[in-house]
């Protein structure tokens, strides 16, 4: 009886109130995805709230298919360690708990751009500018570190939503991240990231570097603008994985001044990509015009131009939420890692299928962070290349909400209308009640 209670107690599913590692009780699900499901709970020990990404189990798995997974959450919170940067989400621990790994992590009340933009459409060129500043800020250091993102889109930025931190921007979700002396821990062949923010040379089959951080920045910033990815959205990922090699980028209709620097970050020869140090002195300057500096725009949450909270970092999205992860945990893009095969090892052509598997992830809308799953965007692994986009467009991509969008109707036309029906319903009752009168006597 004993033995079997014990069983019972190493295979419990964790929920709400859960103890990981004896510090951190878990309060509820605030992202999930393929690489794991991350929880908002408490540190019991500093008294405080943390974000807790609980690694994908292994149990039933094989003893080198669980080693693997605990390798990568070591690396992944080895990589994460190297980098402290005030736009960046930090990693605090790496807990075991029952031999499973757990990442422990900042918690940021936050929205993802992914989220964002499935509320407000688009943003401002001076706003996405600035976001990617900050953005490009954290990943110049991470470059100097020797880490290379290879999933930088709008899954992966969240922006704080509440308190004095409103309106700060930090990226998140180093789970596929490599640092160049790291060992692979993918087969041989396999690329992981987000297709619809690919670089070119990536979706060809080429190894990512940090010229293709700086592409997929450019992208992502691109879909902040314009409110689409620069080669669309496809729910097939080798279609979309053969635009993306062939870097045909959509024409721009909403970046005005802005099209420039984006065309830079989106120069389909890696080699004369800007570095990110210079892709983020380019945003920052544009976003800081001529009125402010530079060094205002890196370090100043974002705002309107009066200095006011945007109205997108207010409102939440009237739209059914939909599956999404953000950082390594919930990404604001949307869906977890999808597995495509192409044909060849610089091919982007579909597969015998034509199409990769999809595993859903969620998260709430509006809540913040969770380091590998966030966002409302896919994942994928691919033997070359894969897809992705920001939490999921519409088929035609986001566009703004009308004024009255999500508002109910008003006015005297829906007033009449109420009065008359309230009226038709009486009469029909009445003229039953005399039905039954007449028909009892």
């Amino acid at each position: 009886m004993l033995a079997m209670s014990l069983n019972a107690e190493s295979h419990r599913t964790p929920g709400p109130q859960y103890l990981v590692a004896g510090r951190y009780r878990l309060r509820s699900r605030i992202g999930g995805g393929g690489m794991g499901m991350v929880w908002l709970a408490r540190d019991q020990l500093l008294d405080r709230e943390v974000a807790v990404k609980q690694v994908v189990s292994t149990e039933g798995l094989t003893e080198d298919s669980a080693d693997n997974i605990r390798k990568r959450a070591m690396r992944e919170g080895r990589i994460a360690a190297k980098l402290s940067h005030r736009n960046a989400i930090s990693v605090h621990d790496v807990a075991l708990d029952r031999g499973e790994p757990w990442l422990v992590m900042e918690y940021l009340p936050s929205r993802s751009v992914a989220q964002i933009l499935h509320a407000a459409g688009t943003l401002d060129t001076k706003q996405a500018a600035q976001i990617g500043a900050q953005v490009a800020d954290a990943m110049t250091d991470a470059h100097d570190a020797g880490i290379i993102h290879r999933d930088i889109k709008p899954g992966n930025i969240l922006i704080a939503s509440t308190g004095r931190h409103s309106g700060q921007v930090k990226i998140t979700d180093f789970g596929i991240s490599k640092a160049k002396d790291d060992v692979t821990l993918t087969q041989t062949g396999v690329i992981t990231g987000t297709p619809a923010y690919f670089a070119p040379e990536v979706a060809r089959g080429a190894e990512p570097t940090e010229a293709s951080d700086v592409y997929s920045l450019g992208a992502t910033v691109y879909t902040m603008v314009e409110g689409q990815p620069p080669f669309g959205v496809d729910d097939n990922s080798l279609v979309l994985l053969h635009k993306v090699a062939r870097a045909q980028i959509t024409p721009m209709t909403r970046a005005g001044d802005l099209q420039p620097v984006l065309l830079s970050l989106l120069e389909p020869n890696p080699a004369r990509r800007p570095t990110m140090a210079e892709a983020r002195d380019k945003l920052a300057a544009y976003a800081a015009g001529s009125r402010g500096t530079t060094h205002q725009i890196l370090t100043s949450a974002v705002t309107r131009s009066d200095g006011g909270p945007p109205l997108w970092a207010q409102q939440r999205s009237t739209r059914s939420p939909r599956p999404q992860s953000t950082g390594t945990h919930a990404s604001a893009d949307g869906r977890a890692p999808q597995t495509v095969r192409p044909t060849g090892p610089h091919s982007a052509g579909p597969g015998p299928n034509g199409h990769g598997t999809k595993n859903e992830t969620d998260q709430r809308s509006g809540q913040a962070y969770a380091p590998t799953l966030v966002g409302n965007t896919a994942d994928t692994m691919i033997s070359t290349p894969s897809p992705n986009g920001p939490g999921r467009f519409p088929p035609n991509g986001p566009t703004s909400l009308p004024e009255n969008h999500g508002k109910r109707p008003s006015g005297p036309t829906s007033t009449t209308a109420l009065a008359l029906s309230i009226l038709a319903f009486f009469v029909v009752l009445a003229g039953v009640v005399i039905l039954v009168i007449a028909l009892t006597r």
